[in-house]
């Protein structure tokens, strides 16, 4: 028997027992047998428990995604808002089980979509247990919660169950098969590499934040503003949310859940680099995966509070959330490949990034009342380029193991093979998503599934479609809370 490089047998042991010890080695050779099986089995109850743990933190970051949305949409939408976020939840454990994951992972298949494991039969396996599948719908969930946010506010209700189910269902498994499976034709597992690299999206800037950010883009786009959202000369006019609490909170619980999201995605920790018995392995590389995660999220915070200062003369709070949000879903693709220092660059960028996009989307009269579509979808887009210029050697080779001389970041001199490979992970994103999910948006349009009629949006959702209102307020005290901002509003910002 042969375990974490040990072995006995009776023949290793007759020689050193002298004669007749053919009983006492065999009894010796039992009893190492059941003590290295006990630490095999120790070893992938570890993981497991790894793995367990961290996709319960991925799964409360649907907590967040409820709380930033509820906070961040007007007073009479809180309750439509919350009831999608556990509807994604709901509806994405039911279709993600009976399709999605065998789209996504089911093994052996090729290299555009996975072909078994449908309602997990045939389930769990040597390479998959109940935890992966666990896991990997938290994930499928949290693109379904990105979406919601960008059409909120005067989607009908119906076209939520619909959309959510069809993203979990198919769109999101698609995409995660073809970057994460090893069958997948841009995995960087698979036997034929693309452009000999394949595509670093560790823990999904584009498959997990594009696909939901590009998925609200054409649900906001084709449904059109809010009412009131732009006036009759073309001007933004603020909708501000209702409550900062709850944006705080929310913001707070995604960044907790964010340790879930991108350490959880090595998927197990008890690994060695190199020999046995060192300081240093995969414990390691999470270690630092947390540290880039929050490096790239602080950097972009800051930023975006001193940038915004500097463009509007606020200290914007919600501002400063969706920046920390945005460096974030940046650095989830490269977090596990890039040094701490790179992660500050890409929070910097990533902050701009998201100021950039906002400005074009009220120039262009685009109406996300999440900012979902330009920080999910345009700092994801910027996260895959920066893991393409920033990712280095070492922890590349550390992470994707088994394929010497595997390409690197342009920037740190790997040359410009795993630059490509991104380029094309984000044109093949921007492609699917737009043709499936622009596709079910426009068919739900056309058959007057998905806006609200006017009367609907401006009494609200909540008394429309769910029978009541989140909040039962003391009388006078909205309108008192109405008149104080409209007089706060008439006054100069605080000075500097």
């Amino acid at each position: 028997m042969a375990a974490a490089g040990f072995s006995c047998s009776a023949a290793d042991l007759n020689p050193l027992l002298g004669a007749n010890s053919t009983a006492a080695a065999e009894y010796i050779c039992s009893g190492f047998d059941a003590v290295a099986s006990k630490f095999v089995d120790t070893g992938y109850a570890i993981d497991n428990t790894y793995l367990l743990f961290s996709a319960y933190l991925v799964f409360a970051m649907q907590l967040g995604f409820a709380m930033l949305c509820a906070g961040s949409v007007r007073v009479k939408n809180t309750m439509n808002i919350m009831l999608t976020n556990v509807l994604d939840a709901a509806t994405g454990g039911v279709f993600y089980y009976l399709f999605g994951f065998a789209f996504a992972f089911g093994a052996p298949s090729n290299g555009f979509i996975g072909k078994h494991f449908f309602a997990l039969h045939e389930y769990p396996t040597a390479s998959f247990d109940y935890g992966y599948f666990l896991y990997q719908w938290a994930f499928a969930i949290a693109a379904a919660g990105i979406t919601s946010g960008s059409i909120a506010e005067r989607t009908q209700f119906v076209s939520y169950l619909i959309y959510s189910s069809f993203l979990t269902g198919f769109v999101y498994p698609i995409v995660s098969h073809w970057f994460w499976s090893a069958d997948g034709w841009a995995s960087p597992a698979a036997s034929d590499l693309l452009f000999g690299s394949g595509v670093i999206d560790f823990a999904g800037s584009g498959v997990v934040h594009m696909v939901g950010g590009i998925a609200g883009f054409w649900g906001a786009f084709i449904e059109g503003p809010r009412m009131g959202r732009f006036d009759h000369a073309g001007r933004a006019v603020s909708m501000r949310g209702h409550s900062g609490t709850l944006v705080v909170l929310g913001t707070f619980m995604l960044w907790f859940g964010w340790y879930g999201f991108n350490p959880g995605s090595f998927l197990n920790i008890l690994k060695a680099y190199g020999e046995s018995g060192s300081y240093y392995g995969q414990w390691s590389a999470i270690g630092r995966t947390a540290v880039t995660t929050t490096l790239a999220g602080s950097t972009a915070a800051l930023t975006t509070l001193f940038g915004k200062r500097l463009l509007s003369g606020h200290w914007n709070l919600t501002d400063v959330c969706n920046g920390l949000l945005g460096g974030f879903a940046a650095i989830t693709s490269g977090c596990s490949v890039v040094e701490p220092w790179a992660a500050i660059i890409c929070g910097f960028v990533a902050a701009w990034v998201l100021i950039g996009f906002n400005k074009l989307a009220e120039k262009l009269k685009f109406d996300d009342p999440l900012e979902a579509a330009q920080l999910h979808g345009g700092c994801g887009a910027w996260g895959i380029l920066f893991t393409g210029l920033f990712a280095t050697k070492a922890y590349v080779n550390e992470v994707y193991p088994g394929q010497p001389d595997r390409p690197y970041g342009l920037f740190m001199g790997g040359g410009g093979k795993l630059f490509a490979a991104q380029i094309i992970q984000i044109l093949a994103i921007v492609g699917w998503v737009s043709v499936t999910m622009g596709t079910l948006f426009w068919l739900l349009h056309k058959l007057k599934l998905l806006r609200l009629s006017q009367e609907e949006e401006m009494a609200g959702l909540d008394l429309t479609s769910h029978g009541g209102v989140a909040y039962e307020y003391t009388n006078g005290y909205a309108a008192e809370v109405e008149n104080q901002r409209n007089r706060f509003e008439m006054k100069s910002p605080a000075a500097f």
